[in-house]
């Protein structure tokens, strides 16, 4: 089962559950999203979360900026002018087009089951595609970057281990969800979190949310019913992949060997690896970049990992007190 506080882990098993079914969790492949917020829609919708800001901030598309208490999926709109840094060619941007790539099956042979699916017309008026009448040496390099961002479900989630009401439990399914009716509103968990996911939601006014801690169940009602989440139900070039933890590594190991074998160098995935400093997430991702430039933090680590040293250290610090104290008594007593 290994270490309850760092580690690979199972953590439905760790949590005490006799035989729980497969670890779910997400596999976001950020080469192929849109920036449609289809997801950010149908989590609002289902989970009934409230509005968070219909104003652009100036963050290119984004107007939510990051997750927190009324934005459980945001995605991120990442402009990038430099010249691109994903492709393997020696001169810039190559034409590389990774939603095509989408469409050809991995060559892993358990996903030779999603076949290319050819354009449909849909009868719209047409245009001319920007900068398609400018000659390619004129064009200024220039990319989009889109990830639809999630809380993790940690394998070791600090959110978890420091709530004193126990509003956050561990899932059959190895997520973690924030019980409502429990939350005491102390907001422990929210610097715990190595992600700033998890935060008290401050409106708006009679939201029987407010000043509580939210953020992302997975759609624990939907796994419940044997349903796929919201936002990966809405998906709709899949980017969101929803299934057991298990077989999605699978899937992602084989989509960055597809994309790295057409030369997108930087393809690269995050929070997959069971041994990192959170023991692994149950959501994550297929990048095109490192993961600050998409605001992710580059080696997270759950804060009560140390917990142990710190005790033992503690410890050690109390006894040479007593002892110092005791010292001190004999000597007097000699006197």
């Amino acid at each position: 089962m290994g270490n309850q506080l760092f580690g690979p882990s199972d953590p439905a098993a760790a949590a005490g559950y006799p035989d729980p079914p497969a670890r779910k969790g997400f596999f976001t492949d950020t080469s192929i999203c849109i920036g449609c917020k289809a997801c950010e829609v149908a989590c609002k919708e289902w989970n009934a979360v409230p509005e968070d800001g219909l104003t652009l901030t100036g963050h290119s598309y984004d107007n939510s900026v990051g997750l927190g208490a009324s934005t459980w999926r945001h995605v991120a709109f990442i402009e990038q002018s430099s010249p691109a840094r994903h492709t393997s060619g020696t001169s810039g941007e190559s034409g590389l087009d990774v939603l095509a790539l989408a469409g050809q099956p991995d060559q892993h042979p358990a996903h030779h089951t999603r076949p290319a699916t050819p354009a449909v017309e849909l009868g719209m008026p047409t245009m001319t595609l920007p900068g398609a009448d400018t000659p390619a040496e004129q064009r200024a390099p220039f990319r989009w970057l889109m990830e639809s961002d999630v809380c993790k479900h940690c394998t070791h989630a600090g959110c978890l281990d420091v709530c004193p009401t126990g509003a956050l439990f561990r899932t059959e399914f190895g997520t973690v969800v924030v019980q409502n009716d429990i939350c005491n509103g102390c907001g422990y968990c929210i610097p715990a979190c190595p992600y700033g996911v998890i935060e008290r939601r401050d409106g708006p006014p009679g939201d029987p949310a407010v000043g509580i801690a939210q953020k992302c169940t997975l759609c624990y009602d939907r796994l419940k019913g044997d349903l796929e989440p919201a936002c990966a139900k809405a998906c709709p070039t899949k980017s969101i992949q929803f299934g057991e933890l298990t077989e999605l590594r699978e899937r992602a190991k084989a989509r960055v060997r597809t994309l790295t074998e057409a030369g997108v160098a930087d393809a690269q995935l995050y929070g997959h690896d069971p041994d990192d400093g959170v023991g692994g997430t149950g959501a994550f991702f297929l990048l095109l970049d490192k993961p600050e430039v998409y605001g992710l933090p580059p080696d997270p680590v759950v804060a009560t990992k140390h917990l142990p040293r710190m005790w033992r250290r503690a410890a050690i610090a109390a006894v040479t007190l007593l002892a110092g104290a005791a010292a001190a008594f004999a000597t007097e007593g000699r006197r």
